[in-house]
């Protein structure tokens, strides 16, 4: 597998914006708890931007290296929705 794959754009964009989704759900559960909130706030509407947001660049992605690279193509697609996963387990985990 080659490297220059993973230093694409479209191939670190949703990987940064998943991290960036952890991050905001640790800080949440950090700061306020993992207790479920009467309403949502500023944190879950970030959240959800962040995870709705990379699907465009995943479909994009996959559009243009499919065909090109495959087997590489099909590495960072799988690492992108891993990292999705890692994201989202904390809200399912804690029913946030």
């Amino acid at each position: 597998m080659r490297a220059s794959t993973f230093i694409r754009p479209s191939a670190l964009m949703p990987l940064t914006m998943s991290l960036a989704a952890l991050l905001i759900v640790a800080g949440h559960i950090l700061f306020f708890g993992g207790a479920r909130q009467a309403d949502e706030g500023a944190a879950a509407h970030l959240f959800q931007l962040l995870i709705v947001g990379q699907l465009p660049i995943v479909a994009f992605f996959a559009f243009k290296w499919l065909r090109r690279t495959p087997k590489d193509a099909l590495v960072v697609l799988a690492s992108q929705a891993l990292a999705g996963v890692v994201a989202c387990a904390p809200v399912w985990y804690f029913g946030l």
